[in-house]
């Protein structure tokens, strides 16, 4: 059985036939893009394999040919024509202000002269010593010159909440990306590996001849493992192995070609005891992204189904931050469909599995509360036993843990939405599998929970009321535009529940439910 090469991104060291390691082949696709010739860009979440596969681009240039015996190119590539490679960098630690991106590229491209032996003159300006080394490099060895650039955009994302600083970082590497293209005439090939795509007009308008090739359907799976990859690599390991199960939580990410599992997740999977958990989550700090959710005061179930046209979806700028845009290309949400209106393309966005669907939103609810102790068992018992009086319970013991802070210069609580967005995220934290704003024929019931096996569904309705008016009636709602209808057929036991919540005490004013079939 081979080994998992967990957290490796050294092509050599995985494919040292001493150390025994799977390897997923994806040589038939460099060899397809370095034969096209040009600059490209790939944007993947982070800890998708980017970093192996410029490594692997890397190996290729530099004729490395006993590691890729067996592969795809090892019988198609000249191994004997080499070429001189500039490798940049910024996967490691975190760039804390300008003066720090100085010293660390001028680091980088100390590390490069040394590679390569040589020696650039003594020059202050980073830019000029870039330009200088792809040169030199070319004269040296007298071939044109390969750039490789991963995590192009750490620093700026390192700082995404400092707008004054991220803006002064991007325009320090926009100059320097930009050499690439005054030195054109000695570069062979290029390829810049982020996980976000800034426009145009910010970061990449010095190298408007790069192909973006995220969601070229040829490189779906340039990143990543498809469902044939888990399969045939990790056969030994899957005799007990529930695919479907497997799928549901790790695979889904959909870059408009074959759907593809996140390595990271896999690999852990498999070394941890084949135990499902948030291994991919647990390993960065989303914080950013629910400051955001906070400050734009976003309906969380909208994450379920998010349209939005191309350009949004490409790319984004520091100045105006789309959220759509963040969470797709972090990583958070996908492409689940793509439809054609008029002339243009728009795309629906969801959560890629339910890894991330829990994770997130369970991150999210923890923010939102005054402590996490919060018992989640209760809500767990009371669906499964049919215990309404625990179901109300547990409810008001949330909303009784929502800090006052919640509620501060903020006018969500007098709107259902606010209500929606904390028990849509208490219960998709919890993996309890829900319907947010089901839709028929009559109207969007406000929450659907349907046990697997459709013994009991729960359709839920919130409204928020003026105590002195006490003009909402939520369960009486339900039963006039008869949500219910839509699971008659279906469901074994329908239970419907109406929440109501005092604008003045932001608590729940009346909890009511009733029970049909």
């Amino acid at each position: 059985m081979k080994n998992l090469p967990i957290g490796i991104q050294t092509f050599q060291k995985i494919r040292d036939k001493k150390e025994n390691y799977i390897y997923i082949d994806k040589t038939d696709l460099a060899l397809e893009l370095i034969n096209s010739s040009g600059y490209y860009f790939l944007s993947r979440p982070r800890r998708f394999g980017k970093s192996l596969f410029l490594d692997t681009l890397k190996n290729i240039f530099e004729g490395k040919k006993e590691f890729f015996e067996g592969l795809y190119i090892y019988n198609k590539w000249d191994w004997e024509t080499t070429y001189p490679v500039i490798k940049i960098s910024f996967g490691a630690g975190v760039i804390e202000d300008r003066a720090d991106l100085d010293k660390r590229i001028f680091n980088i491209i100390k590390t490069n002269q040394e590679k390569l032996q040589i020696e650039c003159e003594d020059i202050k300006d980073a830019r000029e010593c870039f330009l200088q080394l792809i040169k030199l490099a070319y004269e040296k060895y007298n071939q044109k010159v390969v750039i490789l650039i991963d995590e192009y955009d750490k620093p700026i994302l390192d700082n995404i909440t400092d707008k004054k600083l991220s803006q002064k970082i991007r325009d320090r590497l926009k100059n320097i990306y930009s050499v690439i293209k005054d030195s054109d005439q000695y570069v062979k090939f290029a390829f810049l590996t982020g996980v976000s795509k800034f426009s145009k007009v910010s970061l990449f308008s010095g190298l408007n001849n790069l192909e973006d090739i995220s969601l070229n359907p040829n490189y779906a799976t340039i990143c990543g493992y498809t469902h044939e990859d888990i399969k045939e690599h990790f056969k030994e390991r899957l005799f007990d192995i529930d695919m479907d199960e497997l799928k549901k939580w790790y695979n889904g990410y959909n870059f408009l070609g074959e759907g593809v599992y996140n390595p990271f997740d896999i690999l852990l999977f498999f070394s941890r005891n084949k135990i499902y958990s948030n291994y991919w989550f647990e390993t960065g700090n989303p914080s950013f992204l629910i400051d955001i959710l906070k400050e734009k005061q976003f309906f969380l179930p909208n994450l379920e189904d998010m349209k939005v046209n191309e350009s949004n979806l490409s790319s984004f700028d520091i100045d105006y931050i789309k959220i759509e845009t963040l969470l797709f290309q972090t990583g958070y949400l996908t492409i689940k469909e793509v439809k054609q209106r008029f002339n243009q393309r728009v795309y629906h966005l969801s959560y890629p599995n339910l890894e991330v669907k829990t994770a997130l939103n369970e991150h999210i609810f923890e923010f939102l509360l005054t402590d996490n102790t919060l018992d989640k068992t209760p809500i767990f018992d009371a669906i499964e036993f049919k215990d309404m009086k625990q179901f109300e319970n547990a409810i008001r013991q949330l909303f009784a843990m929502l800090p006052n802070d919640s509620y501060r210069k903020n006018l969500m609580q007098n709107y259902e939405g606010y209500y929606a967005n904390v028990i849509y995220a208490y219960f998709a934290g919890l993996g309890i599998e829900f319907i947010a704003e089901d839709t028929t024929n009559l109207g969007r019931i406000d929450l659907t929970i349907a046990t697997p096996d459709m013994s009991q569904v729960y359709i839920i309705e919130f409204k928020v009321v003026d105590n002195k008016t006490q003009d909402a009636k939520a369960l009486e709602q339900i039963k006039e535009k008869k949500y219910y209808e839509k699971y008659m057929e279906r469901a074994k036991e329908i239970t419907l529940i109406g929440i109501e919540f005092s604008k003045e005490d932001r608590n729940i004013s009346k909890f009511e439910w009733e029970r049909m079939l």
